[in-house]
C-alpha cells in the first residue's frame, strides 16, 4: 500500500472491521487503512483476515480471528484496539451469512437461527462491547452497519434473511437516536449482491451469463456491485465529511430498490 505526504481523510482513527477477510468488508479494510486508519481486521477465518492483513500491507492493520456471536471475541476486539493504538473510533459491523434462496417453508430452524445470530445478535454485541469506549473518550465516533437491499425490498425466497436485515436496519435508526446526543452516530449501508460465490446463494439460480442478465434488468445501472462501491460509500460516512449523518440507510444498489 502506498503512502502519502498528505493526511488521509481517517488519519490515525481506529476501526474494527468484520468480516474482513474477503468481500465488501477487505475493500473497507483497504481503503480505510489507505486514508491513515488503523484497522483491526476480524474474520470467523483467521487465515482469511491475514491474507487481507498481508495483502494491505505496514503497520495500519491487525488481524484477529473472531466470531461476531461471541461476547468474548467483541471484548478481545474492542481491548486489542485499546491496547494496540490507544483508542476506538469506529465498528463496521460487515460480517453477515444467509442460506441459498428457496423456499420459505424448505428453511430450516438452524438456518433461521444462524442468519440472526450473525447478523442481528453480532450487531448488538458490537453495540454492548463499542459503545461504553465510544462514550468514555467523550469525541463519539461511528458505528456503521452493512445491511441490504434487501431490508427495504424483500423479494420471496430470502424471507427470514431480509427479515434479519431490515431488523438491522431499524435498529440502526433506533440507535442513532439514542446515542446522537453522544455524538456516536450510527449508519447503515444497504447493498446489492456483488460478483462473488455468493451469487448463487442469493439468486437461487447458476451463476450463468444468462441469469446474471436476467437480474441485472431490475438493476437501472446495469451491473452488480463492486466491493469498491461499499468501501468508498463508508469512508465518507467514516469520515469527518460524514459527521452530520446518522440514522441512515445509504443504498449502494445502483438503483435496484426504486
Amino acid at each position: 500500500m502506498s503512502t502519502s505526504q498528505v493526511p488521509g481523510r481517517l488519519e490515525s482513527k481506529v476501526a474494527i472491521v468484520t468480516g474482513a477477510g474477503s468481500g465488501f468488508g477487505a475493500a473497507i479494510a483497504e481503503r480505510f487503512a489507505q486514508e491513515g486508519c488503523r484497522v483491526l481486521i476480524g474474520d470467523l477465518k483467521e487465515s482469511a483476515a491475514r491474507s487481507t492483513a498481508e495483502r494491505i500491507g505496514g503497520s495500519f492493520v491487525r488481524a484477529l480471528h473472531m466470531d461476531v456471536c461471541s461476547e468474548t471475541d467483541w471484548t478481545a476486539a474492542v481491548e486489542t484496539c485499546l491496547r494496540t493504538w490507544g483508542r476506538l473510533d469506529a465498528v463496521v459491523n460487515n460480517a453477515g451469512t444467509s442460506y441459498k434462496n428457496k423456499e420459505t417453508l424448505d428453511v430450516t430452524p438452524e438456518e433461521f437461527d444462524r442468519v440472526f445470530n450473525v447478523n442481528v445478535k453480532g450487531v448488538f454485541l458490537s453495540v454492548r462491547a463499542a459503545v461504553p469506549v465510544l462514550k468514555s473518550q467523550g469525541q463519539g465516533g461511528l458505528i456503521l452497519n452493512i445491511s441490504s437491499v434487501g431490508s427495504t425490498r424483500p423479494r420471496p425466497g430470502l424471507v427470514w434473511y431480509n427479515s434479519s436485515k431490515g431488523a438491522v436496519s431499524n435498529a440502526t435508526r433506533g440507535l442513532a437516536a439514542e446515542y446522537g446526543p453522544d455524538q456516536i452516530r450510527v449508519n447503515a449501508l444497504c447493498p446489492l449482491l456483488s460478483a462473488t460465490g455468493l451469487f448463487e446463494m442469493f439468486t437461487g439460480g447458476p451463476d450463468t451469463p444468462e441469469t446474471r442478465q436476467k437480474f441485472l434488468t431490475g438493476v437501472p445501472m446495469g451491473r452488480l456491485t463492486d466491493p469498491m462501491d461499499v468501501a468508498n460509500a463508508a469512508l465518507f460516512l467514516a469520515s469527518d465529511e460524514g459527521k452530520f449523518v446518522t440514522g441512515a440507510n445509504l443504498e449502494v444498489d445502483g438503483g435496484r430498490s426504486i
